[in-house]
């Protein structure tokens, strides 16, 4: 199947933005084309090339639901943390009217995730809970490569996706309900996927490169 959109590689990394208020949840997803995105996701690099990720495609309505549900669960604890955007008002307007934006779409899709029509959960085997740092480093840097590319290969099939983890809270009952060996499988994310309303994505608003790049020393 060809390709949706004409991007050069530099738009494409430029323009996958995290797609909210506008996933089309009335548009069916076409198996398939999931199925393409994720045959380019499997090319990411992987520690050692053991490729010991799996991707569980959930397209059952009910089994949305029980996720949509976990995920507004998990939206609602959200809220009452400080890393919450809406508790974070800085004084400067234009960046309070940025985060007041994230915060309106952020709850749009805690309210709809069960809706969307399709919804990629990427697992790892192996668990790392409690470990130190290099070690989760090393575990999660065999999936995370793979789950972004799969992000990339949907922006250019027209499909919009969001890269969200607010269902980890819960992640033996998310497991519990698409029979994931809770145990044995590290679940990464939890990615909605469906078309977006128009594709007319932008660069967005970054820090100077000056204020985050460091050669040679901090």
């Amino acid at each position: 199947m060809p390709l949706e959109l004409d991007l050069s590689p530099d738009e494409l990394l430029s323009t996958t933005r995290a797609v909210r208020k506008r996933l089309d949840l009335d548009r069916a997803v076409p198996l398939e084309v999931v199925r393409e995105c994720l045959e380019l996701a499997v090319q990411a690099p992987s520690g050692s090339n053991r490729q010991s990720w799996h991707f569980v495609v959930v397209t059952d309505a009910e089994k949305r639901r029980a996720l949509g549900e976990l995920y507004r669960r998990g939206w609602q604890a959200y809220q009452g943390s400080p890393a919450y955007p809406g508790n974070k008002l800085t004084g400067d307007a234009e960046a309070d009217v940025a985060r007041q934006r994230i915060v309106s779409s952020s709850t749009y899709l805690a309210e709809k995730m069960g809706e969307v029509p399709v919804l990629v959960i990427p697992c790892l085997r192996g668990r790392v809970d409690n470990v130190a740092s290099g070690l989760s480093a090393s575990h999660w840097s065999s999936l995370f490569p793979a789950a972004w590319s799969f992000c990339l290969a949907a922006r250019s099939r027209g499909l919009g996706t969001a890269w969200t983890t607010l269902h980890l809270s819960y992640e033996k009952e998310a497991a519990e309900v698409l029979g994931i060996p809770f145990d044995e499988v590290s679940q990464g994310a939890l990615l909605p996927v469906a078309y977006t309303k128009g594709t007319d994505f932008k660069p967005a608003p970054r820090l100077d490169l000056d204020q985050v790049v460091h050669v040679d020393a901090w």
